[in-house]
């Protein structure tokens, strides 16, 4: 079934890219509203800018306020000292460890969403299958990170495997790849399906959507997108082709003192003439 790859993903919904289409966020606006606080007070920032720059004070303050490695080492201490930066709170961090420890999934059930997730993305040249991305265990903590998903999930996995023992004799995981793919052709496509599958349709959207989610919200899934995130760039000047149709060049001096991609994180440092002492010798 490893040829089928994004046949069924075409169908995923809104918002989130995905081979072959996009998954859903699941927070809806009624766990937003319960988890998320939109009423927080805000910083008028253009009060404070103008107060800053009021004046020469304003000016002097801006061409004086670099930091001194003394203020790092002592921003270092101060970040140390107070639980080392931001990022989860001991409320956050207890509730995900609690979480963790908790199981809904029976190792049937658990074995029904491998196969399912590895139905929806299997593995292909690109990337390993979404069980291999640890989508399982997402879902697992799914669950239990929003329990509203429990009962509907845990009933169409059941749905799921009446349908296969009414049509093959046994259950989903017991089925031949041809026999899963005929049943998951019955509810893969909302627009063909029959008036009787709306239910397994629903859930297998369900369950599409996590899948996608989990798999590329993972290290392999964003590997898989090529998404590279927030990637300093280096700018070597404008290409020779654009100088040469607009008869420009770069002099000597521009070109000896560009920096070097492997110099860009090095505080430039100056002579009383201009010119650069800390730079690599050509």
């Amino acid at each position: 079934m490893a040829g089928d790859r994004g046949k069924w993903q075409v169908l995923v919904s809104r918002w989130l890219p995905v081979k072959g289409g996009v998954a859903p966020a699941f927070a809806d606006d009624e766990y937003l509203n319960q988890n998320i606080n939109l009423n927080t007070p805000t910083m008028d920032r253009r009060e404070h800018l103008k107060l800053l720059l009021a004046g020469t004070f304003g000016a002097g303050l801006i061409m004086t306020a670099g930091c001194t490695e003394e203020d790092r080492k002592e921003s270092e201490r101060i970040i140390a000292e107070n639980g080392g930066g931001y990022g989860r709170t001991d409320v956050e961090i207890a509730r995900d460890e609690r979480l963790h420890s908790e199981t809904f999934f029976t190792s049937a059930e658990k074995r029904m969403v491998e196969v399912l997730a590895n139905i929806i993305i299997p593995a292909d040249e690109v990337s390993g299958s979404a069980s291999e991305s640890g989508v399982v265990e997402f879902i697992e903590f799914m669950m239990k990170d929003i329990p509203s998903f429990q009962v509907p999930t845990r009933g169409g996995l059941m749905w799921l495997n009446n349908q296969c023992n009414s049509r093959f004799g046994k259950p989903f995981v017991e089925c031949s790849d041809s026999e899963q793919k005929e049943m998951i052709d019955e509810i893969a496509w909302p627009d063909d399906a029959a008036p009787e599958m709306e239910y397994g349709v629903n859930f297998f959207n369900r369950m599409r959507n996590l899948v996608a989610t989990g798999f590329f919200t993972s290290e392999m899934g964003i590997r898989d997108l090529g998404y590279a995130g927030n990637t300093p760039n280096f700018w070597d000047g404008v290409p020779d082709e654009v100088l040469e149709r607009h008869g420009l060049s770069y002099d000597e001096k521009t070109l000896e003192e560009t920096i070097k991609a492997e110099e860009r994180g090095i505080i430039a440092e100056w002579d009383e003439d201009g010119n650069l002492t800390n730079r690599s010798p050509d």
